[in-house]
């Protein structure tokens, strides 16, 4: 016998103490998570496990992926995997002013069922995609060029916390004012005024979630879920070398928006040919209200600037900073900074760029140390953690695209090298193209250096795994550099290691000030580019790196309006 289609009621009833559960989460910032980090809780309840997982990922390559979406007018892919496999999945190609009214057609239904019947099948939709987890984390690794392990828990469980994060936010924001109120004002000897008034989350309009290709669902989930939520239909563009992963979300999302009786095209995919660029276009248009972006620091501008009718939330680039001023724990402190530069390649908007260090060396629980040694040491642990190419593979995952590793390549041009990167080989994907990181010295004090512009190199993002070991005159300066990059670059993830409370105290107030979010003195387990869903915030939306937090109320806030409706209390 199939299965009962999800009534809302039944949608409420299955998942309203998961949502109760995540809205705990954000109240209290402790450690939550409905959805498994490891692979071997998959399998059972209808979840796939690894096998079955892999199988439906096969299953798709070389397929046309239909959604069903009106005002398809071609059919365009091209994918071809970092790993050096030809993906060889098409999608539907739309005619936008056939799919754009159908969007919007939807949107009255979609408001009028309310916050919490939104919220509820927004957890459905994440409900079935956590259980295809096995498919997903290949359909991200193979766009993504993340390792398996990484793909499996940054693109499955970690996005899919971050899109339920979004959902519990919505729905507090949009239950923060009451339905309905009876409103009477005292007229002395007079009778009452007496009104009922009602109040109506409205959605802004149709949502552009214009995808990225280094984490396309765990900067996706956030947008699409956080606009789902709030009663407005999404339309994904996803980086054209990584649709495979949010094009499947679409066909969840549609599949689950159908059979809770809404309006399938409420969620639609915008995949597009070869060079056809269709983000200004579709930002632009009057009936995008709302856009989400990850990416280049350029289009992010350029959307702020010319996106004028819609709400955008962007999050860029910037140039992230750890100071290393002294340490309780020298080897703790090379051991997390040599595992933070080395994972994922680099290709982490979090990753640490610039160590800025006192020239004349540091205090470490080991006794002095001077910058070289320092920098030497940091070397050597990266060789250490990534000598095994096995091992390293795992950690590094493959270069994504070719302006990554032009990057990296001129990088050993920029000052001393005190890491150079080698080539690893990867037995089982001989295409790919992995590359260890490179780590050049930098003199913050001299801008000029052997006919290079050291200032130019650490004041510049240089995206992917390559670091600057900069040599500061002392730690006065090193917390002023930070705050100079902080001001103009902007940052997602600061970094600092001191014994010294008042430098500590100097650090922090810079970070307030500047609105970075800092990490101080991490030896263990947890790493300054990692951060948790329910717990921490991923940018600021305060410095130039991003105009949005990953996620807090003002990232769900502006995706809807309260329109209120009053009646004299006699004609209610």
């Amino acid at each position: 016998m199939a299965a009962a289609e999800p009534t809302a009621h039944a949608l409420i009833a299955q998942h309203r103490p998961t949502l109760d559960q995540a809205l705990e989460a954000i109240r209290t910032r402790a450690y939550w998570s409905p959805h498994p980090e490891h692979p071997k809780a998959y399998g059972e309840n209808g979840s796939l496990d690894a096998a079955a997982g892999k199988a439906a990922f096969d299953a798709v390559l070389h397929t046309r992926l239909d959604l069903g979406q009106p005002g398809t007018d071609d059919w365009v892919g091209g994918e071809i995997s970092p790993y050096g496999v030809e993906l060889g999945v098409t999608y539907p190609h739309a005619d936008v002013d056939t799919l754009l009214p159908a969007m919007r057609a939807g949107q009255g239904a979609w408001r009028d069922a309310g916050a919490e019947v939104r919220a509820v099948v927004c957890l459905e939709i994440l409900k079935r995609i956590s259980d295809r987890t096995h498919e997903f984390a290949h359909a991200v690794m193979h766009t993504s060029g993340q390792a398996f392990m990484m793909a499996f828990q940054a693109g499955g469980p970690h996005a899919q916390d971050r899109g339920l994060e979004a959902v519990a936010y919505a729905y507090a924001e949009q239950v923060r004012t009451p339905g309905t109120a009876e409103w009477s004002k005292p007229q002395g000897k007079r009778d009452p005024l007496a009104m009922t008034k009602t109040f109506t989350p409205v959605p802004r309009g149709v949502a552009l979630l214009i995808g990225c290709n280094t984490f396309p669902t765990w900067n996706g989930y956030p947008g699409l879920f956080a606009s789902l939520a709030t009663g407005n239909a999404v339309l994904v563009k996803p980086h054209p070398r990584a649709v495979l992963p949010l094009a499947l979300t679409v066909g969840v999302a549609r599949e689950v928006l159908a059979e809770a009786g809404f309006d399938p095209n409420l969620v639609a995919l915008a995949a597009e040919r070869p060079g056809e660029g269709i983000a200004k276009t579709l930002a632009t248009r009057p009936e995008i209200r709302i856009v989400d972006y990850t990416g280049s620091t350029a289009f992010g501008d350029w959307l702020e600037a010319n996106a004028r009718q819609a709400q955008v939330y962007t999050e860029k680039a910037g140039v992230n900073t750890v100071i290393v001023e002294s340490t309780a724990n020298y080897k703790g402190m090379l051991a997390n900074l040599a595992f933070s530069l080395s994972l994922y390649s680099g290709q982490m908007c979090t990753t640490p760029q610039n160590l800025l260090i006192p020239r004349d060396g540091i205090r470490t629980d080991e006794g002095a140390k001077t910058f070289d040694e320092v920098v030497a040491d940091l070397a050597r642990s990266v060789d250490g953690l990534l000598g095994d190419d096995a091992r390293a593979n795992a950690l590094l995952g493959a270069i994504v695209n070719p302006d990554v590793k032009a990057r990296l390549e001129a990088a050993a041009g920029l000052g001393e090298v005190a890491l150079a990167s080698r080539e690893v080989s990867n037995p089982e994907f001989p295409d790919a193209i992995v590359r260890t990181p490179v780590l050049v010295k930098l003199d913050g004090a001299r801008k000029y250096w052997e006919g290079t512009d050291d200032e130019a190199a650490y004041m510049g993002e240089c995206f992917g795994p390559v670091s600057f070991a900069v040599a500061v005159d002392s730690a006065a300066d090193a917390v002023a550099l930070l705050r100079r990059t902080v001001r103009e670059k902007g940052a997602m993830t600061v970094g600092a290691y001191t014994t010294d409370a008042e430098i500590e105290r100097a650090i922090e107030e810079v970070c307030l000030e500047e609105a970075a979010q800092l990490s101080l003195n991490l030896t263990g387990g947890v790493y300054v580019n990692q951060t948790a869903a329910f717990s921490d915030f991923h940018g600021s939306g305060g410095n130039p790196a991003a105009n949005a937090a990953l996620t807090d109320g003002a990232f769900v806030a502006n995706r809807f309006r309260v329109v209120e409706v009053r009646r004299d209390a006699e004609d209610a």
